[in-house]
C-alpha cells in the first residue's frame, strides 16, 4: 500500500473495507518524515509516535464496525497556529503560548471529532506575518523543489506545503490572511483553498487580522480538496457541499488582463498561459476581464493594509512583552503600525469595502478569474538576509493572492507547470463570496484536463 499515491478518498474505502489499516498508512507517513526531515524541516511538534497509538485505537474503532466521519484514519498536518490539545503553540514565536491557547476551534475541532490523526504542528512565519516562509526562531523550512540552495517554501504556512510534499501528512490545515495557504501551495507544487472570510470559524487559532484571517486547507490534488473541504465543512453545520465537477465547454472562465500578469518570473506567466490554452482547447470561453481596483488595494496592502494595525493591538493587549523579541522582519511591519492613526485604519477598511463590491461585479460574467498564483519564483533564502530584498520579495510573493483578501473572494490554487528554475508554478482560480464548492468543482474540471500535480511536475528534487 502507497498512501501518497493513493488520493483520500480511495485510502478511506480502502480503511473501511479493511483492505489496508490506519497504522499502515500512519507508518508510511513516519517513514517519510524520518527520511527527509533533518533537511526540510517542515514539523515544529512532531507527534508520530502518539499518532501511531491513536491509529491503533482507529483500526479498532473500524474492526467494531464505528465510522466517525470521512477524515477518520487519515494523516493530518496542521498549522502551528490552531489549538490542539495536548500540542504546544508557538505561533512561530521563541517561546509556547499560554495552555490556554491549546485548545480546540471548531475547524480543528471538525479533523479531531472525525478521528483523523494529527502528525503535529508544521512551522509558520511569526504570528503569519509574513509570506515567504522563513523564521528567524527556527528556521525556514526547505522547499523540496530547491536544486540550487535553499529556496523559500512559502509562508505563512510554511511547513504546511513541505509536509505534503514530504509525505508525512496527507492534508493540512493552514490559514490564508494575504496568500498563507495559496503561496506555500503554489511554491511546493500542492493544491491550496482560501475559504471566504466568515465562512469557517476562527476560534482556536492564534489571529493575525480577524479582519481578513480565513482557516485552508492544502491538499495534494483538487480531488483530495473536494474530499476534505467537503469532510470539514460539513461538521461546522453547513449542509454537506458538492463539489460538482461541470463539463469545461462553455464554461466562463476570465483571465484579468491587468494587474495579475506584471512583472512575472520567467517561465510562470509561460506555464499559466500553456494552461490556459489547454482549457479553450477544451471549450472552455476564455474572457478577458478587467479587474477594477487592484492597484487600489494592493496599495493600501503594501502601507501595511489592516493586518499590520491588527496584529500590533493584539501584541500590546496580550503579548507586550514579546514585543521587542519578534523576528526582525514582522518587528519592523509591527512598530510601523504603531504610527497608523485611527482615522487612517477606518479611511482604509471603508475603501477596502467599496473597492470589494465594485469588483465583484466581474464574477456576473464569468463563473471563475483566472491568474498566476505567484508572481516570483521561491527566492533563495542567502539572497532574503536585507531587509529591503526581503520587503520587495514579500510583496510580490503575495501580490496575486492578497487581492482575493482584500475583495473577500474565495480561491484555489493547482500546479501546472515549471518555471524557468525548475520550480513549481500555481494557476490561481478566484471565485465570488461562498462558492468554494462551485470552485472546487471547477477546479476538478481544470485538473481533469491538465493533470495532477505529479504527473505534471514529476519529483523534487530533494526527495528523488
Amino acid at each position: 500500500m502507497n498512501a501518497t499515491g493513493l488520493s483520500l478518498a480511495e485510502l478511506a474505502r480502502g480503511l473501511r473495507s479493511r483492505r489496508f489499516s490506519a497504522v499502515e498508512i500512519v507508518d508510511r507517513c513516519r517513514d517519510a518524515h524520518r527520511r527527509s526531515e533533518p533537511l526540510l524541516n517542515a514539523w515544529k511538534t512532531w507527534n508520530g509516535d502518539a499518532a501511531r497509538l491513536l491509529a491503533q485505537s482507529v483500526d479498532k474503532l473500524f474492526d467494531s464496525g464505528m465510522d466517525f466521519g470521512p477524515l477518520m484514519g487519515l494523516p493530518v498536518s496542521v498549522k502551528d497556529l490552531y489549538g490542539v490539545p495536548g500540542m504546544p503553540v508557538f505561533a512561530g514565536t521563541d517561546q509556547a503560548l499560554p495552555a490556554a491557547w491549546e485548545a480546540a476551534g471548531p475547524v480543528a475541532g471538525a479533523v479531531l471529532r472525525q478521528f483523523g490523526i494529527v502528525m503535529g504542528k508544521t512551522h509558520t512565519v511569526e504570528f503569519a506575518f509574513g509570506g515567504l516562509g522563513v523564521n528567524a526562531h527556527w528556521g525556514t523550512p526547505f522547499n523540496p523543489w530547491s536544486a540550487d540552495g535553499h529556496r523559500t517554501p512559502g509562508g505563512s504556512s510554511s511547513g504546511a506545503g513541505v509536509s505534503l510534499a514530504q509525505g508525512s501528512a496527507l492534508v493540512a490545515l493552514g490559514t490564508d490572511t494575504a496568500g498563507s495557504v495559496r503561496v506555500p501551495a503554489s511554491m511546493t507544487g500542492q493544491v491550496g483553498l482560501k475559504t471566504t472570510h466568515g465562512r469557517w470559524p476562527l476560534e482556536g487559532i492564534v489571529p493575525l487580522s480577524p479582519s481578513l484571517d480565513t482557516a485552508g486547507l492544502l491538499t495534494r490534488s483538487v480531488e483530495d480538496m473536494a474530499f476534505a473541504f467537503a469532510a470539514v465543512d460539513a461538521l461546522l453545520g453547513r449542509r454537506r457541499p458538492a463539489c460538482a465537477m461541470p463539463s469545461l465547454n462553455g464554461l466562463r472562465l476570465g483571465v484579468a488582463d491587468n494587474f495579475f500578469w506584471d512583472g512575472l518570473d520567467p517561465g510562470i506567466g509561460e506555464s499559466v498561459s500553456a494552461a490556459i490554452e489547454l482549457l479553450a482547447g477544451a471549450g472552455a470561453r476564455i474572457v478577458p476581464v478587467r479587474v477594477p481596483h487592484c492597484d487600489d488595494v494592493y496599495e493600501i496592502f503594501r502601507q501595511g493594509g489592516l493586518a499590520a494595525s491588527e496584529l500590533a493591538a493584539f501584541m500590546n493587549m496580550e503579548f507586550p512583552a514579546r514585543i521587542a523579541r519578534l523576528d526582525p522582519v514582522v518587528r519592523a511591519r509591527v512598530a510601523a503600525a504603531e504610527q497608523v492613526s485611527s482615522v487612517e485604519y477606518l479611511r482604509r477598511r471603508q475603501v477596502l469595502q467599496a473597492c470589494a463590491q465594485r469588483a465583484t461585479a466581474v464574477f456576473a460574467d464569468v463563473d471563475a478569474l483566472l491568474a498566476p498564483t505567484v508572481a516570483i519564483t521561491p527566492p533563495l533564502l542567502d539572497g532574503l538576509a536585507d531587509g529591503a530584498a526581503y520587503a520587495r520579495a514579500n510583496m510580490m510573493a503575495l501580490r496575486n493572492t492578497v487581492i482575493g483578501n482584500l475583495f473577500g473572494w474565495c480561491a484555489l490554487t493547482l500546479p501546472v507547470g515549471l518555471d524557468a528554475r525548475r520550480m513549481p508554478v500555481g494557476l490561481q482560480l478566484m471565485g465570488a463570496p461562498m462558492t468554494e464548492a462551485r470552485l472546487i468543482g471547477i477546479g476538478l474540471a481544470v485538473e481533469a484536463r491538465i493533470g495532477r500535480g505529479p504527473e505534471i511536475l514529476g519529483h523534487a528534487p530533494a526527495l528523488a
